[in-house]
């Protein structure tokens, strides 16, 4: 039975993550009460994520450093680049282009290792490339800032560092763990998990985009330019990950695991540097990525099946 649910879920899911988002936006007063429930959420699916994972899985750090270089270098110079560029262009507005530079340059998204584990990427490699572009966060985000929008900032690293440990060290360990004491047989239970890890991502999904209901109460032609400027700068993260990663390293898991990396962002951080920081307006690009991002893994995620189909050149472990 769980099994089978699972199986609908995945296909379905195209479907079912734009509906969470509407869902979301459409009952924002009671996604508003469940924000505590998030990191929780969190957790769970990174822990039912690693239950797969071995203690040499570590080593992905030395087997893949082109990787993971590559894919610190394309959410920090590469994209927030083009947020600029785009930005400065439609808008000629400075606030905005603060704006869609943050939404650019945030960590990528904790909830990428999800989709890189339903969709048959690296998932160690994945979880190194979170990990270390989250560390490295407090200190690349305020000079890419600087660099492009000539702005100066101070992140909260203890409060990020703390999140961090929580919703991936944590669980990722206590899997690892859990993986090694039973010597490799969990696979029955690590399936037995998966539907709950996909029914919690759309907990996730409703919850977060709860945030951006507060900014549809009007629509103008601004507001109208900013969402479009917004899925066209989200959906390019995702293909050019792709594109690039292709040219660069064939290896189909790989690639997969970039895909989802380039293309989504820790969301919840981007916001919290919008409003504490600067003015109000600053935050709408960044807000406005929840109502894209997981809607855009989804179909990348369809994506990335048939490129696995048609370029199954490498296998997952070397």
């Amino acid at each position: 039975m769980l099994d089978r649910l699972n199986k609908q879920l995945q296909t379905f899911m195209p479907i079912l993550t734009p509906l969470s988002v509407i869902i979301g936006v459409l009952f924002h007063n009671i996604g508003e009460q469940l924000l505590f429930l998030v990191p929780w959420l969190f957790a769970f699916m990174t822990f039912a994520g690693s239950l797969n994972m071995k203690f040499k899985d570590v080593k992905v750090f030395s087997q893949y450093p082109a990787a993971i270089l590559f894919g610190i270098a394309f959410l920090h110079i590469i994209m927030p680049f083009g947020a600029y560029f785009l930005s400065t262009i439609i808008f000629n507005d400075h606030l905005l282009t603060i704006g869609f530079v943050i939404s650019a340059a945030i960590p990528t998204g904790v909830t990428s290792i999800i989709w890189i584990n339903m969709c048959k990427g690296h998932f160690p490699l994945g979880l190194s490339i979170i990990l270390i572009d989250t560390l490295l966060a407090p200190f690349i985000l305020p000079a890419v800032l600087y660099l492009f929008a000539g702005e100066t900032i101070a992140i909260d690293t203890a409060s990020i560092i703390i999140d961090l440990l929580w919703m991936i060290v944590l669980p990722s360990i206590l899997g690892i763990l859990l993986h090694e004491f039973m010597k490799g047989n969990i696979q029955a239970f690590s399936k037995k998990l998966a539907p709950f890890s996909k029914l919690s991502l759309f907990a996730v999904v409703i919850i977060n985009s709860s945030a951006v209901a507060p900014y549809l109460t009007e629509i103008t032609w601004e507001l109208a330019a900013i969402i479009l400027a917004v899925f066209f700068l989200a959906a390019t993260g995702y293909a050019i990950a792709l594109f690039i990663g292709h040219l660069l390293f064939k290896d189909t898991h790989i690639v997969t695991t970039l895909v989802f990396i380039g293309g989504m962002r820790n969301i919840p951080i981007g916001i919290i540097i919008a409003i504490s920081y600067f003015p109000a307006k600053v935050a709408m690009p960044v807000v406005f990525c929840m109502l894209f991002q997981q809607v855009l893994a989804a179909l990348f995620a369809k994506v990335t099946e048939k490129y696995q189909v048609k370029h199954r050149l490498a296998p997952k472990e070397k």
